[in-house]
């Protein structure tokens, strides 16, 4: 049977994922995660990496019918552990040098059926194992890259009413589009698309506010700045001096609120899917910088397990901007995948902060970054907070109120 998959928009994935994502360089190592179900797309980024002159390329695979075995026959204190032993070895893979490149396309709703609890101490245990890895990631050490796979269980979440086949069309092609693929030149898209983020980064750094104020329906939020905060968006250079795109698809510019200036109200615009559970139509509340209160009127157990993770949990570690009209948006397509859904609407993110979002980050400590407001935590996770309906101005240190966003749309 002939997969619904175009393989030709498919090869030029793989070749945008090393060519424009990583930047692979000659000799680089590349470490890769994806679900076996992306295979085909894992052998052609694994040959584009090798066309590229990458030194070894070496792939972990992910499978949802082992996850489940796990869940289902595991000794319980099994939940309390992680492969601390692999990612120890991926941290010490990238402080040699490698590159990162993550295959997204795991079923988001996978373990929907499963013990929260066990779930949530699962996740606890693989954040804490896997924090020497994901902290070469955060601080942008290394070139690194995520991009996704039309999975037939993640295709069925997205579109329930189409036979399997019609769904994973459907959803490639959506992959498609967002990640500028269906296009003759991907490489030449991908550089005028990262030309005009940077242009907005530039006003936004140009115009160096102290704060945001969001408002709309169920939303009345000020996000201050970090001291020293720096504003990114596409590519960008990693401390290693390889400008890669970390995120494909991407229409964000972000960076770091303070953990401390955050007071007020907000409501989400879409649902967050975490886990195996969607978190919907989330209200919190902020006061210096923390969530003091936080409903959800689907899966808030959940978020409230999320929030105590650690003490950074309850604090924010990104604030993006995203046009209402940006292609993903415009899909209307919910993908259940953050990496996608984000993309569609501003969001902020609770947890760790990136070092990358500060002036000279790559060359402060932690106990700087902490000090001019940055956060720390085991986790990061994006919720969407924009629509057509939310407004934003910039605070300026004086005062001044200067308009950023008005129905969702750059002013």
């Amino acid at each position: 049977m002939n997969s619904p998959v175009d393989p030709q928009k498919l090869e030029k994935l793989a070749e945008v994922a090393v060519r424009v994502g990583l930047q692979l360089q000659k000799g680089q190592d590349l470490v890769m995660t994806a679900p076996v179900a992306a295979l085909p797309l894992a052998r052609l980024i694994t040959k584009h990496a090798y066309i590229a002159g990458a030194g070894l390329v070496s792939t972990f695979y992910s499978d949802e019918e082992a996850t489940l075995a796990r869940y289902r026959h595991a000794p319980d204190e099994s939940f309390d552990r992680a492969t601390d032993w692999l990612y120890e070895g991926m941290a010490k893979a990238y402080a040699a040098g490698a590159a990162r490149l993550a295959i997204a396309g795991d079923n988001p709703m996978l373990l929907s059926g499963e013990d929260p609890a066990k779930v949530a101490r699962a996740n606890k245990a693989n954040s804490t194992a896997y924090k020497p890895a994901l902290e070469k990631i955060a601080n942008f050490d290394i070139n690194w890259n995520i991009v996704s796979y039309p999975n037939p269980s993640w295709a069925k979440q997205v579109f329930p009413d189409d036979p399997e086949e019609v769904a994973v069309e459907k959803l490639a092609d959506a992959i498609f589009a967002a990640s500028r693929v269906d296009v003759a030149d991907p490489v030449a898209a991908w550089a005028a698309h990262n030309a005009g983020l940077a242009k907005r980064s530039a006003w936004l750094n140009g115009r160096r506010f102290a704060a945001l104020h969001f408002t709309g329906p169920g939303t009345d939020l000020t996000v201050g700045l970090a001291d020293g905060h720096e504003w990114h968006g596409g590519a960008s250079t990693a401390k290693n001096g390889i400008t890669c795109n970390p995120n494909i698809p991407t229409e964000e510019v972000f960076t770091t609120p303070h953990a401390l200036r955050v007071e007020g109200h907000v409501s989400s615009t879409k649902p967050l899917s975490h886990q195996g559970t969607l978190i919907d139509d989330i209200r919190v509340r902020f006061e210096g910088g923390r969530i003091v209160e936080a409903k959800a009127s689907k899966g808030e157990a959940v978020l409230t397990k999320v929030l105590d993770t650690d003490e950074g949990a309850r604090r924010l570690g990104e604030v993006a901007l995203v046009p209402h009209s940006s292609p993903i948006s415009a899909s209307g397509i919910l993908f259940y995948n953050t990496l996608f859904d984000e993309n569609a609407s501003c969001h902020i993110a609770l947890g760790q902060c990136y070092s990358k979002c500060f002036l000279d980050g790559a060359t402060l400590t932690p106990e700087q970054i902490r000090a001019q407001g940055g956060n720390e935590s085991l986790i990061h996770i994006d919720w969407m907070i924009g629509s057509d309906k939310v407004d934003i101005n910039g605070l300026a240190a004086d005062g001044g109120r200067v308009p950023v966003m008005r129905g969702g749309e750059w002013t």
